[in-house]
């Protein structure tokens, strides 16, 4: 829409000092080209920031879609390491998302000692204690690059 107006405003502004070229154009005239081409260039940089924005907001997407697939493929490596089985890596899954025991014996259908039973093999074969430790070592993992000196 404010492109349109610039257009408008510049053809405007070209239609009044086209009959004033011999004599001059008066002042209304010339500030009313330059308010037209300040709009003009307002919508240019508009344009190019807009573009540039989205460019980034791409670029950040692309970075997390890359940094989803690299924790997908930590987590799956990990679960292959200690040989758990389905049931064990999906119910690890929920522990790693934050979920409660009861939360996940809700979602897998299943008894609240089942799923208990389950995360005491998940905690023994990744040799951890609980769940809170059992997240933290996905999430050392996924530091250390950033941490200087290692």
């Amino acid at each position: 829409m404010q492109a349109v107006a610039a257009i408008y405003f510049v053809v405007d502004g070209i239609e009044d000092v086209l009959p004033q070229l011999r004599t001059g154009p008066s002042a209304e005239v010339v500030m009313e080209g330059l308010v037209a081409l300040a709009l003009l260039l307002g919508v240019v940089l508009g344009a190019r920031h807009t573009t540039r924005v989205l460019h980034e907001a791409r670029h950040r997407d692309s970075a997390l879609d890359a940094a989803r697939g690299a924790m997908s493929a930590v987590i799956e490596r990990h679960f292959r390491q200690w040989n758990l089985s389905p049931a064990e890596a999906e119910v690890a899954l929920f522990a790693l998302k934050g979920s409660t025991i009861a939360q996940i014996a809700a979602m897998r259908g299943a008894a609240q000692g089942t799923v208990r039973s389950q995360l005491s093999q998940v905690y023994a074969k990744a040799g951890v204690r609980n769940q809170s430790t059992l997240v933290a070592m996905f999430v050392d993992e996924l530091l250390d690059p950033l941490v200087p000196g290692q």
